[in-house]
């Protein structure tokens, strides 16, 4: 099954929801993505990697969900991105939300590993389990930015069936070749096709440089971003990733499928 991939790399303007928003439908309106596929935005991309859950966390169902919601609607595809929604005692949760055409929610994943090197940790809850979705036959997993560090955690997914591990990120350009490599390490030893979507600008703590890309199930990349603010697009076919699972026997050794 071929998915039409459009990856927003997006320049997030500092605690402004409306304004990224505004940026996003901007973006998207120079591609115009084809009915059925597959919108992927940055972690926490309305308002930047802030702290600050005051500014940032909102309810489930809140304006960045409707956000999302009346995006899939228009482009009658499926959404993933990044939101902060409140948590309990005042803390928030860094989720990666799947939206359908239709408005439905597909998946909620909240982040297992908050980046405490950024003081996340102190403010956000830490996620309990992977999270599938199937998007026109295909099993996904969303993951997020400090996730990509922990390979028990893809592993995890793949275990639930995941074919594709999206990995939404907010990743300082001090830090890209780790990005670059550990996203092509989890594609090679989960056979997996393996969609990275970063954030690019600066803000008050870091700085960020892209490298959006996407990455076949041999860990080749097939299509990289760059540098600058744009919707990298490819396509991706869940069928490579069944041929290689069936020929080569590394996730059956692990005893991760048949």
């Amino acid at each position: 099954m071929m998915i039409d991939i459009h990856a927003v790399q997006l320049d997030s303007i500092w605690e402004d929801k409306v304004a990224n928003f505004t940026q996003v439908r901007a973006l998207l309106a120079l591609r115009r993505p084809a009915p059925g596929s597959l919108i992927v935005l940055p972690e926490m991309f309305g308002t930047g990697f802030s702290c600050d859950t005051t500014v940032t966390a909102e309810a489930e169902g809140g304006e960045t969900e409707l956000f999302l919601q009346s995006l899939a609607q228009e482009y009658q595809s499926c959404i993933v991105a990044g939101v902060v929604t409140k948590g309990t005692e005042g803390r928030g949760r860094n989720q990666a939300l799947a939206i359908a055409p239709d408005g439905t929610l597909l998946a909620r994943y909240t982040k297992m590993q908050p980046f405490s090197l950024g003081g996340e940790s102190a403010v956000h809850e830490r996620g309990t389990s992977p999270q599938i979705f199937e998007w026109r036959g295909v099993k996904i997993a969303p993951l997020i930015c400090y996730d990509l560090r922990f390979p028990e955690l893809a592993r995890e997914a793949v275990k639930l069936g995941a074919e594709v591990l999206i990995y939404i990120a907010a990743w300082p350009v001090k830090r890209v070749n780790h990005w670059l490599t550990l996203l092509q390490a989890r594609a090679i030893e989960n056979q997996a096709y393996v969609i990275g979507v970063n954030r690019t600008g600066t803000e008050p703590s870091y700085s960020y440089n892209g490298r959006s890309v996407i990455i076949n199930p041999h860990g080749v990349i097939i299509a990289d971003a760059g540098e600058r603010e744009q919707v990298l697009r490819s396509e991706i076919d869940a069928q490579l990733v069944r041929d290689w699972r069936a020929e080569f026997p590394g996730l059956r050794d692990a005893g991760l499928c048949r």
